[in-house]
């Protein structure tokens, strides 16, 4: 799958020295602003932070609108997704997918991402490496989706 939708104006990397980041004894830990508490320090979790940073102030997304690490049902199986933004009406908007900065985005992400959407419908999903960031608008009848180049606010 060749990925060339990248969606212009995001970088997040450029966010990195905004983060809020301690070390313990054994462990370094980010402040997660949504969950309200700092979580050890993993490559996908410093992704994840990076955009909640970038929802939260260039997005133009309340941090009220985020949900981080939701457990979700699929087939009897139990699924975590990074984060889900909701309307006003509290309905699923977008689903984000993160990963590493150094994992690539490919159509096995977009497979992932799908998945957890099964349960949720959300009509937009996210998918970002912190290099490279995603947002597909999703048809759930003809069960494809199409590149955007925004990110959409409800």
């Amino acid at each position: 799958m060749s990925l060339n939708k990248n969606i212009p104006g995001i970088d997040l990397l450029s966010l990195a020295d905004r983060l809020i980041i301690k070390k313990d004894a054994d462990k370094t830990r980010i402040f997660d602003p949504i969950r309200k508490k700092y979580i050890i320090l993993q490559p996908e979790e410093f992704v994840r932070q990076l955009l909640i940073l970038w929802l939260s102030e260039a997005g133009g997304f309340s941090r009220n609108s985020l949900q981080v690490e939701k457990l979700v049902r699929i087939n009897d199986l139990s699924r975590r997704f990074d984060i889900v933004i909701y309307d006003k009406k509290t309905q699923p908007f977008i689903l984000v997918e993160c990963k590493a900065h150094g994992t690539p985005v490919g159509q096995h992400t977009f497979d992932q991402i799908a998945v957890y959407n099964m349960a949720l419908k959300a009509p937009y999903l996210i998918v970002t490496n912190g290099v490279n960031t995603y947002c597909v608008e999703v048809n759930h009848i003809t069960k494809s989706y199409i590149f955007l180049e925004k990110i959409p606010v409800p």
